[in-house]
């Protein structure tokens, strides 16, 4: 113990994992878990611009058989991902990809989802020795030693990590993924349940008869970030410094993306989500899958968000008559200004800049069984 004239010892605290940290097969019990309460749900859900009635309305979301409001897939995401930034991604450049992103459970406001993660692979940058690409699979659960404990989410992701000794000698690897059981619940039909009755509360044209393959639909609607994404993201526990302290940045602005702080990922991805939904999701009974996704472009402070939706493929549900399965295309753009430049998809003097893209596969009720 330090004498009370004494000079104090320093300590300088580094927190998350650094590229030369993370070992094959290692797992990550992430700290402190989430209870999503109304205020939580109400923030994002809204930010969002989500119109899905279930997520909106009480009464409709309990006609079709959830216990209450239910929880977009994009705060689901967000509330569980932000749990594996210490451990995973708090030293990153930027998140690569999104694989195999699966829903489970419902989440109510009122449950609490906690994550765990598993390191499946290191790969260096070829171009960049301070660099590599760490692969990770992460698992969602919510209301752990409860009657009501379930798989919310699992998913997989491939995130950029800086070294933290620029001379550490780190050896690539790989190992298989967890077979992690999780199937969306979906609430049982009822042709007596009257829900026809309820139709007029989600858009008339978001049917499965509705989605066209071979169609791309540019969503009207646009959100334009300010610094609210500073707050929002500590809202959500994610400590990612790039995301939030600007000095850093500035200490060393070539090595961070533009010099100036990148939005959390998570937010273009949940509000691409949310401006597409009166369009394409309006009508689901939720998200199946996400195949692939990847941010391609940085979003910053001051750009403004549009999303569009080409329609590749749909089937029917090998399991209900009542829905189908659309397999669609999500993206995100904004523009930039660039004197002079034209071109058929931005105004004069602007450049469409594509920020997002997102496989989704999606359970699509029949108009002829809900209306």
């Amino acid at each position: 113990m330090s004498e009370p004239d004494a000079t104090p010892r320093i300590i300088r605290k580094q927190t998350g994992n650094f590229l030369e940290d993370f070992r094959p097969g290692q797992v990550f019990r992430h700290k402190g878990g989430k209870t999503i309460t109304e205020g939580l749900f109400t923030t994002f859900t809204e930010f969002s611009m989500s119109t899905h009635p279930t997520c909106k309305n009480a009464r409709y979301a309990r006609a079709y058989g959830y216990e209450g409001l239910v929880c977009p897939p994009g705060l689901v995401m967000l509330v569980a991902f932000s749990q594996t930034v210490e451990d995973i991604s708090e030293n990153a450049r930027a998140n690569l990809e999104y694989i195999d992103m699966r829903f489970g459970a419902p989440v109510y406001i009122g449950d609490t989802i906690e994550v765990e993660t598993k390191v499946l692979g290191l790969r260096l940058s070829s171009s960049r020795p301070n660099l590599g690409i760490v692969h990770v699979q992460s698992t969602a659960r919510k209301n752990i030693g409860d009657p009501s404990e379930a798989i919310v989410a699992t998913w997989q992701r491939k995130v950029q990590v800086y070294k933290g000794d620029p001379d550490a000698e780190v050896e690539g690897f790989d190992v298989p993924a967890d077979e992690i059981e999780c199937e969306l619940w979906l609430p049982p039909y009822d042709p007596k349940a009257g829900l026809a009755e309820l139709a007029h509360l989600s858009s008339p044209d978001s049917y499965f008869e509705d989605l066209e393959p071979g169609s791309r639909i540019e969503h009207s609607r646009g959100r334009t970030m300010t610094d609210e994404h500073i707050a929002m993201t500590a809202i959500l526990d994610n400590t990612s410094q790039v995301h939030c302290n600007q000095f850093m940045v500035d200490l060393d602005p070539k090595q961070y993306v533009g010099g100036k702080l990148i939005i959390f990922g998570g937010i273009p991805f949940t509000l691409c989500l949310g401006l597409s939904c009166p369009d394409v999701s309006d009508n689901t009974l939720g998200d199946i899958v996400y195949t692939t996704g990847r941010h391609t472009a940085p979003l910053q402070a001051g750009d403004t968000v549009f999303a569009a939706t080409e329609i590749l493929d749909k089937r029917d549900h090998p399991d209900r008559e009542d829905l189908g399965i659309v397999e669609t295309r999500l993206f995100g753009h904004k523009f930039v200004r660039e004197e002079g430049h034209t071109s058929e998809d931005a105004p004069e003097g602007w450049k469409k800049v594509q920020i997002f893209e997102l496989d989704r596969r999606i359970a699509v009720k029949r108009r002829s069984h809900y209306t």
